[in-house]
């Protein structure tokens, strides 16, 4: 999937990491990029067409598929975080908040996107995930289930959009310094060092990239003895 002369729809494209994919989009020679956050008006990178899109809301998902019908590349961008493991209190509530943004909205998203991109050759998803998906730690343990089933969401998409060309590229990554992981002392990389690699392996073709090497290095602990996903994650 070439970026030139794409048309891009991003969801959560006002700040960090949506918005340096829409730069980087640009940059590439995209087409046109729908810019896709809960405001609009919050979306002020030149070039792009801002659109109201809440992937928790339904009929704004279905209204960005019929505006968006030459949309070639979806990239679900938008999640929340709450930090925080799965006995503290109010974490009933914080996974449900969790799965209906970071699981429940790159399905919606994806469910209404799916015919636009088959009538356009197949097109591309791509689906931020998280080292999250693959290890846990107290900090960060409900989140982290949030993005275990949005991998599994994405392996399926890739399985069931197949046949009609569509790639789907899943994207992990460590820590990311944006508003998102705002008051977490790790290293963190930058959204346009994520974007880059992120969109290099979307052009090379490929079904997964590993966007750093912490990430890299977690992969390759799960096949160990004993597995990395068998440790809390900050040991």
């Amino acid at each position: 999937m070439k970026l030139h002369n794409a048309t891009v729809l991003i969801t959560g494209a006002n700040r960090g990491l949506g918005l340096a994919f829409a730069r980087e989009a640009l940059a590439r020679g995209a087409r046109k990029v729908y810019a896709g956050a809960r405001d609009p008006a919050s979306v002020t990178l030149h070039g792009v067409e801002p659109i109201a899109l809440d992937v928790n809301d339904p009929e704004q998902v279905a209204a960005a598929a019929r505006l968006g019908n030459d949309v070639t590349l979806v990239i679900n961008n938008a999640g929340i975080a709450n930090l925080g493991g799965f006995l503290a209190e109010g974490s009933v509530d914080a996974a449900r908040a969790q799965m209906e943004t970071n699981f429940f909205g790159p399905l919606r998203v994806s469910q209404a996107f799916a015919p636009v991109l088959a009538s356009h050759s197949g097109g591309a998803i791509l689906n931020v995930l998280s080292i999250a998906s693959w290890i846990n730690s107290p900090m960060l343990s409900v989140y982290g289930a949030s993005k275990s089933a949005a991998w599994a969401l994405t392996n399926g998409l890739r399985n069931d959009l197949r046949a009609q060309g569509t790639q789907v590229l899943g994207l992990h990554m460590g820590f990311v310094d944006t508003d998102l992981t705002r008051g977490i002392d790790m290293p963190k990389s930058t959204p346009d060092e994520i974007v880059r690699r992120a969109f290099d392996a979307l052009e090379a073709g490929a079904d997964e990239v590993l966007a750093d090497e912490l990430t890299q290095q977690v992969k390759r602990g799960l096949s160990a003895e004993p597995g990395i996903y068998l440790r809390d994650a900050r040991a």
